[in-house]
């Protein structure tokens, strides 16, 4: 699949307004993609289109180029650092570097989790989160990855556990309609956090929404079941927080997307273009700024008109999900995505949404005690992950 098979006669962009301001807000995700090289070959990888996996592998801007790009364009911000990949840390001198060069930002590294046993421990201490790629059990995982994977990153993980200096979460792309119940309920147990990304890709054909659903009444039924004690599925706990303290949904994100595209996520490529989601680096036209020649424009992955969502029963705390697949199926009218991928993702939340509401999460949060209150409320962790599955 090539970039070109992507557009089906777009709708106009909606224009940008020179007078909004870059970022919205006073915090900014600052996500390094170190290389676009990796260890691995995931099936499903998203850099995969367009042909970007692999392109660039050396960095085109240097440290001071990217210093004087933070004091030009983002002075006066509070900034966290993502190491994005590719698999990032294959440029390991480059995380070195910039942590030593801005050692008052936060950092996240978003990995595979195959060399995390390479990180030095002042390195691993600085970490807010770390962002595991491991997608379900073992055979699930190397069915993806490769043969040994799942084993290698939990040895991995629990090698280097006790040295982050911040939490750890499984990052799981949902691929499979036979990912089963048990499979991420392990990982939510054994990890600080559990956050998993509906797969954008055409597996949602035969029972396979249905099967996704049993899987979701079971978490969403054992998220429930204590009010001591919080259940880490970070989507589960974003919806929960945006009904019962709808506010929040506006305080980070301004209303607008949660996966921050629109308002203050910045995708650094390794040869210094800038781009506001990490799955369209392919498309010039989402090219929103540059660090070698300091500039920096208003991301022009916005709302828009032929965006349904305001209609939808989800809105008030979904606010929009994924733009990516939103702009691809509805402003770039790619109908067969669309309707293979968005709307049984959108079909997805929905679901969610009711399910969360038939346990009462109002009563819920009443009841829950002060520490599980305080984890729905103001975790550190929505601010490196998407919240929306």
């Amino acid at each position: 699949m090539t970039a070109s098979t992507l557009i089906h006669h777009p709708l106009p962009a909606t224009p940008a307004n020179p007078n909004e301001p870059a970022i919205v807000g006073g915090r900014v995700e600052l996500q390094l993609l170190t290389t676009l090289k990796c260890n691995l070959k995931c099936s499903y990888c998203s850099l995969g289109v367009g042909d970007m996996l692999g392109s660039q592998t050396e960095l085109k801007y240097d440290i001071d180029q990217l210093a004087a790009f933070v004091d030009a364009q983002l002075a006066g911000k509070e900034i966290y650092v993502t190491f994005y990949g590719g698999e990032p840390t294959l440029n390991l001198p480059m995380m070195k570097q910039v942590m030593q060069r801005f050692p008052g930002f936060r950092y996240q590294l978003q990995t595979n989790g195959t060399l995390l046993d390479n990180l030095p421990d002042w390195v691993l201490h600085k970490l807010s989160n770390v962002l595991v790629s491991i997608d379900g059990g073992e055979e699930t995982t190397d069915g993806f990855r490769g043969r040994g994977v799942w084993r290698q990153v939990q040895k991995n993980v629990a090698h280097v556990r006790d040295r982050i200096g911040g939490s750890v979460t499984a990052r799981v792309t949902w691929g499979k309609p036979t990912t089963s119940f048990e499979e991420l309920d392990d990982l939510a147990e054994s990890f600080d956090y559990l956050y998993w990304q509906f797969v954008a890709d055409e597996q949602y054909d035969g029972d396979s929404i249905d099967r996704r659903k049993e899987v979701l009444v079971r978490l969403i039924d054992k998220f429930f079941n204590r009010t001591d004690k919080l259940y880490p599925l970070i989507p589960l706990m974003g919806m929960v927080r945006n009904k019962v303290l709808p506010s929040r949904v506006e305080e980070l994100c301004r209303g607008l997307t949660q996966c921050r595209v629109s308002t203050h996520i910045l995708n650094v490529m390794p040869d210094g273009r800038i781009f506001p989601c990490p799955d369209m680096l392919y498309d010039p036209a989402m090219q929103m700024g540059e660090i070698q020649s300091n500039w920096l424009r208003r991301s022009p992955l916005q709302p828009h008109p032929a965006m349904p969502c305001e209609g939808c029963e989800a809105f008030a705390w979904c606010r929009r999900n994924c733009m990516k697949n939103l702009h691809r199926g509805y402003v770039q009218q790619d109908a067969e995505y669309r309707e293979r991928v968005v709307e049984p993702i959108c079909e997805l939340i929905r679901f969610m949404g009711r399910e969360i509401d038939r346990h009462d999460p109002q009563a819920w949060f009443a009841q829950a005690s002060l520490p599980v209150r305080k984890q729905i409320a103001d975790a550190e962790v929505y601010e490196y992950v998407e919240i929306m599955p």
